[in-house]
């Protein structure tokens, strides 16, 4: 009896999780309408608003795939060679540096410019950005929560290194591929 009352609450924490998760990105994605003018955009030293999003969120792009080939390596799926023991202390700081340093490019696009719907491109990167911040709570119950079913961890992982890297795609690398790197001053 014990054993199966544990079982089935592992096996609810998915669902809290996930519960929690998508009202997170369900709030930011309506918050932006709580800032009709929005907020002032940052640049933190960069010529342009636009400079400062893409070069974070090419640093962004390398720091999710060191966090893939980690990753990859702590679950063995890199070979015959297991891990050493710095790699998960690397992962995880990795991982913690690409939440921050998207931090003020998440403020930009979602306070100062808000969920904009006059592209199907940029409707899609504004969602995906919103769900991306709802999947990392569910990475982090994935992370805390020991006695959430094994599947959970990598999953959710996966699911944030997709939907992050989704993100990067449909706005850096889409702007650097349909007008260059930018190199300041676009606005």
């Amino acid at each position: 009896m014990a054993q199966t009352y544990t079982s089935a609450r592992s096996n609810r924490i998915p669902l809290v999780a996930l519960a929690l998760g998508a009202a997170v990105a369900v709030l930011l994605g309506v918050n932006d309408r709580r800032h009709p003018g929005g907020a002032e955009p940052v640049k933190l030293g960069f010529d342009s608003v636009i400079e400062m999003k893409t070069v974070l969120s090419f640093g962004i792009g390398v720091l999710l795939l060191v966090q893939l080939v980690l990753a990859l390596w702590m679950y063995g799926k890199l070979g015959r060679s297991s891990a050493p023991s710095w790699v998960g202390p690397v992962h995880r700081v990795t991982g913690v540096v690409a939440v921050v340093v998207s931090l003020p490019v998440a403020y930009n696009c979602l306070l100062a410019f808000g969920v904009q719907t006059y592209e199907p491109r940029v409707l899609a990167h504004a969602l995906l950005g919103c769900t991306l911040y709802g999947a990392l709570v569910v990475k982090v119950f994935a992370v805390r929560n020991r006695s959430a079913p094994s599947w959970f961890l990598p999953v959710a992982g996966g699911v944030v290194f997709a939907v992050f890297m989704a993100v990067v795609l449909t706005s850096a690398v889409w702007y650097s591929a349909q007008y260059g790197f930018p190199t300041g001053n676009q606005y």
